[in-house]
């Protein structure tokens, strides 16, 4: 300072005896000696010997003024403002210390890595660097976080703490598996081959295995699968799951006719007369075999309906496979439907890709709730050159399930272009009789027209920023419904010309019963506290976890809960 001061009084005494006519203005700024006055001193007069004087008191003070806030903004901005001067270079020493202060005494290995980044060639890197080490150590030691984990992994393959850190992420991978689920599961095996909690990721999968079959009634093939599994004693619950499911099955095996009103079993074909329909050489007979197959909550049905799903000839029937498959994995047990689709998926992990199997994927992500993903695989699935009348259905039901009205009609508009192109293609003639299949197909086409015409309207209603787009994907979604209509009412005036007693599109007789069985179960189930009081609870806890209808589901948890007749 004591220099800086001698400089510009020397300046200021040889300026007057040459008589260069200095300023008086900067004579009254070395006299004041402040910032306020070196600085109105600059703004009027910024040229000059006189000037480059006055800047280098002026850095000087203005680090002394930085020294006394001792801040990390007050040593930046003297930093920035005299980036080539002495006191830049002292006031980025002060600034290291003060950040290394700072990193230190927060302690995390996050504020003390920035401080390395900020500071490569810094006094106190040595010292950081070891802090670094330490902080991250504790917090590996401590986090939960399996992202972190294998971050480090991937950032120091060769650190001596390698072979800690992979036992916490195992350990922190298996509490994560097991709190989320059968996906999170089957994913700790693929990532930890030689993981220390596999056997107990696998003694869980088989629990879930297990309680989808006995969910299913299937009891003899689960209590097999427990008796002929190594891990199967280890199911400490299983003795007591396998009693109640019997009881649970000697009171539904009840002669009483309320008793058999009270199940859905009662109103249904079995399963394996209806998988023998899924083959009938009339397409009707497959999507009512479909449609009904959906009323089992059962898992010996989802791998007869996605072989309907993936090579079924008429779209309807895979339609109806599609609804069935949704309605049945979401009627399981949230756990057992989880199992169910992850093992499937895993199965399809290894093999090649194709639109098939892209479908497959989509459906099992579709229904368990994880659409995101889902859309991928069935976009993967989709060919716009020859597209899929079921994917489209999918796409206009998800996106009005997501308020997306008018994403909704665009899917429609697609699925009526698809419809107009069907009907037109199928040949109609009386030569020969009619194809029984065209007939079908024509069936199949025309309730897809109208599905997807019912859509576009519903988007209309509801009101978007196109209504132009809508007005046109109405005319062409009408266009498709009434010649798919007038084919179909042709080709089925020929077949019922050739064979009278020929069921027709309209026949609706299996659905029919299915409906009514909704409405005798609710009152079966509300009689049974009063006539069969004995074997009431086990009915309403059958119903709860083997009805498909929500209607049955909702009376028999308020069955339950009320506890009375």
């Amino acid at each position: 300072m004591l220099t800086g001061m001698r400089e510009l009084k020397a300046l200021s005494l040889v300026v007057l005896l040459t008589g260069c006519g200095v300023p008086r203005a900067y004579q009254r700024a070395a006299d004041a000696d402040t910032l306020e006055a070196y600085r109105t001193f600059l703004r009027e007069y910024p040229e000059g010997e006189e000037a480059e004087a006055v800047r280098v008191r002026v850095a000087e003070l203005e680090f002394e003024e930085a020294s006394r806030l001792h801040t990390v903004l007050a040593y930046k901005r003297v930093i920035e403002a005299h980036p080539d001067t002495t006191q830049a270079r002292r006031a980025r020493v002060l600034l290291e210390g003060l950040r290394f202060n700072a990193a230190r005494d927060a302690g995390t290995a996050v504020a003390l890595r920035q401080f390395v980044a900020d500071h490569p060639d810094g006094v106190h890197r040595d010292e950081a660097r070891r802090l670094v080490q330490a902080a991250e150590l504790k917090e590996l030691a401590t986090t939960d976080d399996t992202a972190r984990l294998r971050e480090f992994l991937q950032e120091a393959p060769e650190d001596p703490r390698r072979l800690e850190v992979e036992g916490r992420l195992d350990d922190e991978s298996f509490t994560r598996a097991r709190k989320e689920g059968a996906s999170r599961l089957f994913g700790y095996l693929r990532d930890f081959p030689a993981g220390r909690h596999r056997e107990e990721v696998k003694r869980r999968l088989l629990a879930l295995e297990v309680e989808g079959l006995l969910v299913s009634g299937e009891l003899e093939e689960a209590e097999a699968r427990v008796a002929a599994h190594p891990l199967g004693a280890g199911l400490q619950d299983f003795p007591a799951r396998l009693a109640r499911a019997r009881a649970e099955r000697e009171a539904m095996g009840s002669p009483e006719p309320l008793a058999q009103s009270a199940q859905v079993d009662h109103y249904l074909r079995g399963i394996a007369d209806l998988r023998q329909s899924l083959g009938a050489p009339d397409p009707m007979d497959r999507w009512q075999a479909a449609e009904e197959l959906g009323q089992y909550v059962s898992v010996k049905v989802l791998d007869p309906l996605l072989d309907v799903l993936r090579g079924g000839r008429n779209a309807l029937e895979r339609q109806r496979a599609l609804d069935s498959l949704l309605a049945v994995l979401r009627a399981l047990p949230r756990p057992v439907a989880d199992y169910e689709v992850a093992a499937r998926l895993e199965a399809l992990r290894e093999k090649a890709g194709s639109a098939e199997l892209y479908l497959r994927m989509a459906v099992l992500l579709d229904a368990s709730g994880r659409l995101g993903e889902a859309s991928t695989e069935y976009q993967r699935a989709f060919t716009p050159e020859d597209p899929d009348p079921v994917v489209l259905w999918r796409w206009v039901t998800i996106r009005e399930e997501r308020a997306q009205a008018f994403s909704a009609a665009v899917a429609a508009r697609q699925l009526a272009v698809w419809a107009l192109g069907s009907a037109r293609e199928e040949t109609v003639s009386a030569e020969g009789g009619i194809p029984l299949a065209a007939a079908r197909r024509l069936c199949a086409t025309a309730r897809l027209a109208r599905f997807a015409s019912q859509a576009v309207e519903r988007a209309r209603q509801r009101g978007t920023e196109f209504p132009e787009d809508l007005n046109g994907f109405g005319l062409m979604a009408s266009d498709a419904l009434k010649l798919a209509e007038a084919r179909l009412a042709d080709a089925e005036l020929l077949l019922r010309e050739k064979k009278p007693g020929a069921r027709t599109c309209e026949d609706e007789a299996v659905h029919e019963r299915l409906t009514h069985g909704v409405t005798e179960r609710r009152e079966a189930l509300r009689a049974l506290g009063t006539k069969l009081p004995r074997l009431a609870p086990l009915l309403w806890e059958s119903a709860l976890r083997r009805d498909p209808s929500e209607e049955v589901r909702a009376e028999a948890r308020r069955l339950l809960a009320r506890g009375d007749p």
